[in-house]
């Protein structure tokens, strides 16, 4: 995405286990944009091997996670929400691209989210 503030906000790419990878057999599916149907990005073509190494990365997160204080977590959780609202602009353009919806009620979502 050409008009990023932050180029490095959008990847092609999945994470699982806090690395960024390309699906095992190298195969990749468009992402379309509804409002031109032109292709805005990429995104890896997992399949079980993929999935199984998430689920995995996931339970260990997990077990780190249930270790955590809760002002720990409380401190993670604040820096995420500022991390959002400070690049508000770039996700809700990321996600007027690949979902079409309205930039304001994107940004909106993101707000929520945050």
């Amino acid at each position: 995405m050409k008009s990023l503030n932050d180029k490095s906000l959008f990847r092609e790419a999945g994470l699982i286990g806090g690395k960024w990878v390309a699906a095992g057999s190298g195969k990749t599916v468009d992402v379309l944009d509804p409002a031109t149907q032109s292709a805005s990005g990429i995104v890896p073509d997992m399949a079980g091997a993929e999935t199984r190494a998430a689920i995995e990365a996931a339970a260990s997160a997990y077990r780190d996670w249930r270790k955590k204080t809760n002002a720990e977590r409380a401190a993670l959780l604040e820096a995420w929400h500022g991390l959002m609202l400070a690049h508000l602009d770039d996700l809700a353009l990321i996600l007027t691209t690949e979902q079409g919806k309205p930039l304001d009620e994107a940004k909106g979502e993101i707000r929520y989210g945050a």
